[in-house]
């Protein structure tokens, strides 16, 4: 999956960038930190107990799948946080080790 770029169809919040584990990330305002994630690649964001992947799985803030860190309070629900420019998101999950 990756984000839609041909953006003449629909309105799109303003550019804004996020950094997530220690990365700059682009997103716009007005977006979760879920669907921002999703559209860079990041699939799973924290790993159970028994070390099983964990990412967007209800969307609706029921679930806590996807809880994430957020400029230090820890179990914010990705899914329900809209974006704010120079938020610092932390997963249990860095890029380079998605699943």
């Amino acid at each position: 999956m990756s984000r839609i770029e041909d953006s003449s169809r629909f309105r799109r919040g303003q550019p804004v960038t996020i950094v997530v584990d220690g990365e700059r990330v682009p997103a716009y305002r007005g977006k979760t930190i879920a669907g921002a994630l999703l559209a860079t690649g990041h699939r799973a964001w924290r790993r159970t107990r028994h070390g099983q992947p964990r990412g967007l799985f209800c969307g609706i803030g029921v679930c806590f799948d996807c809880t994430v860190t957020v400029n230090g309070t820890t179990n914010v629900r990705a899914c329900l946080t809209p974006i704010a420019d120079g938020m610092i998101v932390e997963t249990g999950i860095p890029m380079e080790h998605q699943p």
